[in-house]
């Protein structure tokens, strides 16, 4: 049997570049080889050139159930999902709400400052963003939740408590 090897997206860097170590995180600064990792698409839109997902810059900006720009506003997940997926903004219509995996990639480990987002996203003054991702544990009244704030966290609400969405397009889908 024969397979023929695609290229892959790369894992971005977490961003550390302070060395505690030889073999720490930051000696080998392994992932996205560098260069602008994000390109502000100058609509309101970023997109990663590592992941290969187009992210909302500032969720406040799209305005309605979102909230306005410097002020968006939170959600409940069922909420979160139904406006992403009914969102049309910057002239496309596939947007959703990302998976916990997806939102990591967000997360700029090397930044000891609040948020842990990286500069290309400004600071929204609020910090905790749903995931699409249940927590499968108990997945028919929590999903994961992620906190970018000095104390960065991955974890989980119930789906009735209301935190703040930032959509998301592009991936492999149904991969």
């Amino acid at each position: 049997m024969s397979w023929t090897k695609t290229p892959r997206m790369s894992l971005p860097t977490t961003g550390q570049t302070t060395s505690y170590r030889d073999g720490d995180d930051a000696y080998f600064q392994a992932g996205w080889p560098g260069g602008a990792r994000f390109v502000d698409n100058g609509d309101g839109t970023v997109y990663d050139r590592a992941t290969g997902l187009e992210w909302v810059k500032e969720p406040g900006a799209i305005g309605g159930d979102f909230g306005s720009a410097g002020s968006p506003s939170a959600m409940t997940w069922n909420d979160a999902i139904d406006n992403c997926l009914g969102l049309t903004y910057a002239g496309r219509s596939d947007w959703r709400l990302p998976n916990a995996m997806e939102l990591l990639t967000l997360v700029n480990f090397g930044d000891s400052s609040s948020p842990t987002v990286y500069s290309a996203f400004p600071d929204p003054g609020q910090y905790t963003y749903w995931s699409s991702t249940p927590l499968a544990v108990l997945a028919t009244d929590r999903a994961m939740v992620v906190e970018f704030d000095s104390t960065y966290q991955m974890t989980y609400a119930l789906l009735t408590a209301t935190h703040y969405v930032r959509p998301v397009r592009g991936g492999r889908l149904n991969a």
